[in-house]
């Protein structure tokens, strides 16, 4: 076999894979754990699988792990009825920490073949009948897998929520996956720059974002959303996805873009500025400096030990007395491989603020005549205020 590691985008070190498996394993042994259990089918928010394999699940076919605190995992993904291969103990080149590799052709849109998951999830898991099994991202495990589990052979077995436990060491960042995220940043800056570039009347929303996308995809991006809208003073828009990027933009609009993507090795992070097409006004420049200073309050109290729950409406207190719209959505929270992460910065967070964690912070709100909203990404350190993560200006760009 061809050596599979000259294929992969900027894999993870093993010893960075090591230090992730001993750290669950030790949590899993202090919680009485015998095995972990997750599923994902996308690289957006599907981080856990790609936490602990270094492969993405793509294209919304599933990938299911099971992690056991005493041996290599076992991976269920994509491929012909009856696969299944033993992997050595230095695995493939491809799957690392991985024992068994068991394929079949499900898909989410054929509801019936998810019960092939399901049956071989059973299989994977057959010794820990009895046992007790942590589920990781309840949102992402399907209800048909779980209910297989549960009525079949791992009837006995008792199922806990592991989430808390994983998503509490998935949010500290090691050195080496901050000096992911700082390769992630500094690509969005260079995209960001080639897609104001290129704003000019008679450009649609949509030109603009494929020239982002097209710059971070040479960078070696696998993945990403590039929001934008664009909209003229007094009839504010805010940005969204492809489907609603036809607008073509007018001398005097305002341009927003998001450049929500992974770089190289599959890290997030996210930057957003705002260009007009024609020059600043004092009502622009007046909304960026709020934008900016409910940021900074924000950062003052972005501290290790921090509760999240209190600087969300210590956010919000402050919106109330500039006279703008409250949050109800989310302004700040964590990343990595998952486009959000905890800790999220609202009410109902119970985790909290910790060093060495990275956040994207973007205070963002509709006034009646503007959109208005700014975003880029911090590195919480035990010492000092957070580091931002960009270059791009935080600025207001003028395109005229």
């Amino acid at each position: 076999m061809a050596d599979q590691t000259m294929r992969i985008n900027d894999p993870i070190s093993t010893a960075e894979l090591e230090r992730r498996w001993a750290a669950v394993r030790a949590a899993m042994a202090e919680t009485r754990i015998d095995v972990l259990l997750m599923q994902a089918n996308n690289d957006f928010m599907g981080g856990y699988v790609k936490y602990f394999t270094d492969l993405p699940a793509t294209n919304g076919y599933p990938v299911t792990v099971a992690f056991p605190r005493d041996e290599r995992m076992t991976v269920i993904a994509q491929g012909p009825f009856g696969a299944e291969r033993a992997l050595p103990p230095e695995g493939d080149g491809l799957r690392r920490g991985v024992g068994r590799f068991l394929g079949v052709p499900s898909f989410a849109s054929a509801g019936y073949s998810l019960a092939y998951d399901a049956e071989l999830a059973e299989k994977a898991l057959e010794r820990y009948s009895g046992a007790t099994v942590g589920l990781v991202g309840l949102g992402t495990l399907p209800v048909s897998l779980i209910d297989r589990l549960k009525r079949g052979r791992l009837s006995n077995a008792t199922f806990v929520d592991a989430t808390d436990a994983v998503d509490r060491i998935k949010a500290v960042k090691s050195p080496e996956e901050v000096a992911r995220i700082r390769r992630t940043a500094k690509m969005q800056d260079g995209a960001m720059a080639a897609a104001f570039a290129a704003v000019e009347p008679g450009k649609r929303d949509i030109e603009i974002a494929a020239i982002a996308e097209h710059y971070c995809l040479v960078q070696g991006s696998e993945q990403g959303l590039y929001l934008c809208c664009s909209h003229p003073p007094g009839e504010p828009a805010f940005f969204a996805n492809r489907h609603v990027q036809n607008r073509v933009m007018r001398e005097g609009d305002l341009f927003t873009l998001l450049v929500e993507s992974n770089g190289p090795g599959g890290f997030y992070t996210e930057l957003g500025r705002t260009c007009v097409l024609g020059r600043r006004t004092a009502e622009m420049d007046d909304e960026l400096g709020i934008l900016l200073e409910a940021r900074r309050f924000t950062l003052e109290r972005l501290k290790p030990g921090a509760s999240a729950r209190e600087i969300w409406n210590a956010y919000n207190a402050f919106l109330a007395a500039r006279g703008r719209p409250a949050e109800k959505r989310l302004h700040c929270h964590g990343m990595g491989y998952d486009m959000v992460e905890r800790p999220l910065v609202r009410e109902d967070e119970p985790m909290a603020v910790g060093a060495d964690m990275v956040f994207s912070c973007h205070p963002t709100y509709l006034t009646e005549r503007l959109f208005n909203t700014i975003c880029d990404n911090f590195l919480l350190t035990s010492a000092g205020p957070p580091e931002r993560l960009h270059a791009f200006p935080e600025i207001l760009v003028e395109r005229g």
